[in-house]
């Protein structure tokens, strides 16, 4: 479905539906976990070169609680009723899972959902234990890049060019002032340039520097105040520059914007109740959110809102959690190349969890 998404719908008599999702796309990064069962796989990305292809952000554990929790459920179905909606998704960082999935029928196709949950796997938290938070949980992300233009000519004469890296570098100090002086201190924004290429040679002033950001935010008020405040600021550099207008930077808003993640209290509440019932107190952790992001969101923006909720699945050995804690030692983060979830531990745990949470919400209880 919308592509290369896959549904599965579990039916079991009156009740409600819920929509379970996992994502599934690997990251192109080389594995170096050593792990006897590590990636040693290559393809080709869309630009056609070949990469490396790693789970660095723990989707093989999502797609294994999913299966984990539909063969549980399947096999208990004597003890609750309702819909169990199953959604493998493709591209969840890139916008193009949920949309498509959506724009293709998911919600018209299949019973429309009374809620949405996803499990994802953190790199912080020990496996055994699960995480929680109501609210915000992750963060719009907007991709941006600005191809900064100029008049070219030799180093020794620049006052005979208009010199793009110059521009370029008071954009990127300029762009430092969206956050820390024109977005209140209480609303959580992110403005990085990730990338900045131009010019060829010591002594050549190039015609144009390209730029790349990345752009996180919670609210849509402060995602568009930073948009529309990074084309004020490119569009002022370029004038104060002497720049004419068809020299002006040129802006391209990229199309993979995924929306941030709003757990809905009510749901996270409800959940939360039923993974200290099923796992104990001391194994579900309140957690801060977090400013990565991918379109989970999206699959609850749709009309009239569905309550929809992301919980963290614990993935760290214990014994590594408690040396690193102990020789202060940094974990490996998500989408590192030494990323080694404990997978048996945190995906018994992941299973155990969400079947009994599901089941609560269907209204029975196992």
């Amino acid at each position: 479905m919308g592509g290369n998404g896959i549904v599965a719908l579990l039916e079991n008599g009156d009740g409600n539906t819920v929509m379970f999702r996992a994502d599934m796309d690997g990251l192109p990064v080389e594995e170096k976990t050593g792990a006897s069962y590590a990636s040693k796989n290559r393809v080709k990305n869309l630009e056609g070169e070949e990469v490396f292809t790693m789970h660095a952000c723990g989707h093989d554990v999502h797609m294994t609680v999913l299966i984990g929790v539909a063969e549980y459920l399947y096999q208990n179905k004597d003890a609750w009723q309702g819909k169990l909606l199953l959604v493998l998704e493709p591209a969840e960082e890139v916008s193009g899972g949920a949309r498509n999935m959506i724009k293709d029928g998911l919600f018209t196709k299949f019973p429309r959902p009374d809620f949405n949950l996803a499990f994802h796997v953190s790199a912080s938290l020990q496996a055994g234990k699960v995480g929680y938070l109501p609210g915000w949980a992750m963060a719009n992300v907007d991709s941006v890049d600005i191809t900064v233009k100029g008049l070219g000519g030799h180093g020794a004469y620049p006052h005979t060019t208009k010199d793009p890296i110059v521009i370029a570098a008071n954009i990127v100090t300029q762009l430092q002032t969206i956050v820390s002086r024109q977005i209140a201190p209480t609303d959580p924004a992110v403005v990085t340039v990730g990338s900045i290429h131009g010019g060829t040679k010591h002594n050549v002033i190039p015609n144009e520097v390209k730029l790349q950001l990345t752009l996180r935010s919670y609210t849509d008020e402060v995602r568009n105040q930073t948009l529309s405040s990074i084309e004020r600021i490119v569009r002022g550099s370029a004038i104060s520059a002497g720049l004419t207008e068809e020299y002006f930077p040129v802006i391209e808003i990229k199309d993979e914007y995924t929306p941030a993640v709003f757990n809905n209290p009510s749901l996270v509440e409800k959940v939360q109740r039923s993974f200290v019932n099923t796992l104990g107190d001391d194994k579900v952790i309140e957690v801060s959110p977090v400013m990565g992001g991918e379109d989970f969101g999206m699959f609850g923006r749709v009309k009239p809102i569905i309550p929809t909720a992301l919980f963290w699945l614990g993935a760290v050995n214990n014994e590594v959690y408690e040396k690193a804690k102990r020789d202060d030692l940094t974990l490996p983060s998500l989408h590192s190349d030494l990323f080694l979830p404990d997978a048996d531990p945190a995906i018994n745990t992941g299973v155990e969890a969400m079947s009994n949470a599901i089941v609560d919400l269907f209204g029975n209880k196992i």
